[in-house]
């Protein structure tokens, strides 16, 4: 099961990304990645949570107009150009990169990113080609592996991970 990626775009003024996560805190949705990036009067968010679908009706309730992607967890050799020919194989298949997620979840000496684009199918072709798609991790980490388990962390807190 591939991980999935919320997107939306808010107003850029102050307590907006508390809002949501206050939102999705509420609802004991835990964010594991977010990212935020603002331009004028505009920002977008991108969220990786425990529970994408229920988040995503979170987010549509309170009247934010949300997208649902899905990803591609690679494997990467933890050294400086791993992460470039990824890139590189994307760039030569013309499939453009919308995001881009490190996780901090490895496998063996490797660590794992997700990554959002264009053309789903046709990145994970290219990239299970080349042998960067970790399919024992997509099939072993859920929205829900991401988020960090703990007796000292409540349930309803927003367990950041990134």
């Amino acid at each position: 099961m591939a991980l999935k990626e919320i997107a939306l775009r808010m107003p850029n003024r102050p307590g907006q990304i508390a809002r949501i996560a206050r939102l999705l805190a509420e609802q004991k949705v835990n964010i594991a990645s977010i990212s935020l990036d603002s331009s004028g009067s505009r920002s977008n968010v991108r969220l990786i949570t425990d529970r994408p679908d229920r988040a995503l009706r979170i987010l549509e309730d309170a009247g934010f107009t949300v997208d649902l992607h899905e990803t591609i967890v690679v494997h990467l050799e933890d050294r400086a150009g791993s992460f470039l020919k990824v890139l590189e194989i994307l760039a030569a298949s013309r499939v453009n990169v919308e995001s881009i997620a490190i996780l901090v979840a490895r496998e063996g000496s490797r660590i794992l990113a997700a990554i959002a684009t264009d053309d789903v199918r046709r990145a994970r072709r290219v990239l299970e080609e080349a042998g960067f798609v970790s399919e024992k991790a997509e099939r072993l980490i859920t929205n829900a592996d991401l988020v960090a388990r703990s007796p000292a962390i409540p349930s309803e807190s927003v367990g950041l991970l990134l």
